[in-house]
């Protein structure tokens, strides 16, 4: 029987992430690479190892092969316990059939039972595809301390930004008193994270009756938050002031690649007193042979450069063939940029190969999108804001 924990996360992984395109036409959003040597799953998963939190549940559904096989035991994130651990937890079987998680909620209920073995006070509730780092057990103690019925994490975004987040109208005590989703005229600019702590018998309540709702979605923004406070349920906000990112678009996966090369740069991924940890491949030091040119780049360990790299990053195992050009642009794993071929303002994704003299992308308009494993023929001319797979390219 497992030990009672006080606080147990359920990572939120199954979402078709539709709008990265081709790039989870084949990969579990969660699983994309970031950041030169790590995964987007990384960074929840590292938060809740440093927080103190070690069972975490990650709920998968869409394409999950790559990030089970990802995940493992737990251990590149010290979650390989006998006492805990990282656990993978698929759409439940019944009879034989698989009932797909239908909404944020849902998800949750269809695994009350993983949850109920461990008997914790609090439940903490994350989402898979943000770039952050924070201390979990400062917001899980923000709430025991305002005796809450859930505490929600909240940041400040631009005004002009707020049509795109869910927004919490607070009082003047940060209890959360108005829940708008994407309002085109914002009372305030408080835009929830979707990081969650929940007092847990609070929320199986919540899930139980929900689910017995016919009309419901099945949803914590659109069914659960709403119905907690029309039943005058407390409800906190937990501000968080650290950098977040949201990276479920091609542009802004992009951007955050782009701000690792800032200076400062607004997120340490070196900071040893809170490191991001990832399950890596030893590999040698990168190279950059004479004929070779690096500038305002992240290049990591396996890396052969013999063309000109600049403003880019470029994951483990990349080659950059002599006289390529690669500017601006993100290379994921094992990717390979052929002699004479330019790279301009685009995300090459893993396994692709860009053979000799292409051009993709342009100085101004969209990223341009090459998907995992393409090939992309010799010559060939991709514009700005294309999208390539293996199948065929879209726009």
């Amino acid at each position: 029987m497992p030990r009672k924990k006080k606080c147990v996360a359920m990572l939120l992984a199954g979402g078709q992430g539709s709008r990265l395109g081709i790039l989870t036409r084949h990969t579990a959003k969660p699983a994309i690479p970031f950041g030169g040597k790590y995964r987007i799953i990384d960074f929840p998963l590292s938060n809740c190892s440093n927080s103190g939190i070690d069972v975490v549940g990650v709920l998968t559904q869409w394409q999950p092969l790559e990030l089970n096989a990802y995940i493992g035991s737990g251990s590149p994130w010290d979650l390989d316990l006998s006492s805990g651990g990282v656990y993978v937890l698929p759409p439940y079987m019944k009879a034989g059939a698989g009932e797909w998680y239908s909404g944020t909620a849902n998800a949750i209920y269809q695994n009350l039972a993983f949850i109920e073995q461990f008997n914790p006070d609090y439940v903490l509730i994350l989402s898979g595809d943000h770039i952050y780092k924070m201390d979990y057990a400062d917001m899980l103690a923000h709430h025991i301390e305002k005796e809450a019925a859930v505490t929600i994490a909240v940041r400040q975004v631009p005004w002009e930004e707020c049509s795109r987040f869910g927004i919490m109208n607070t009082d003047a005590q940060g209890n959360i008193i108005e829940f708008e989703e994407k309002p085109a005229n914002p009372k305030s600019n408080n835009a929830s994270m979707g990081v969650y702590v929940f007092t847990w018998q609070k929320l199986r309540d919540l899930l139980i009756s929900d689910e017995q709702n016919p009309d419901s979605d099945n949803d914590f923004g659109k069914n659960i938050i709403p119905t907690m406070l029309a039943d005058g349920e407390r409800l906190t906000a937990y501000s968080f002031n650290g950098y977040w990112k949201d990276v479920g678009t091609i542009e802004s996966l992009w951007d955050a690649n782009m701000d690792l090369l800032q200076t400062p740069v607004p997120i340490d991924l070196h900071d040893r007193s809170w490191r991001i940890y990832a399950r890596n491949i030893g590999m040698p030091p990168h190279y950059i042979a004479p004929s070779g040119e690096v500038s305002g780049s992240l290049v990591t360990e396996g890396c052969v450069i013999k063309g000109s790299v600049k403003g880019s990053v470029l994951s483990a195992g990349v080659q950059v063939e002599e006289d390529a050009q690669v500017i601006d642009s993100v290379i994921m794993p094992s990717a390979r940029i052929a002699k004479g071929a330019k790279v301009i303002r685009s995300i090459i994704a893993e396994d692709a190969v860009i053979e000799s003299g292409c051009q993709v992308g342009e100085e101004e308009g969209d990223i341009t999108l090459i998907g995992n494993n393409t090939v992309l023929k010799a010559g060939t001319v991709v514009p700005a804001g294309q999208q390539v797979s293996k199948e065929g390219s879209t726009t």
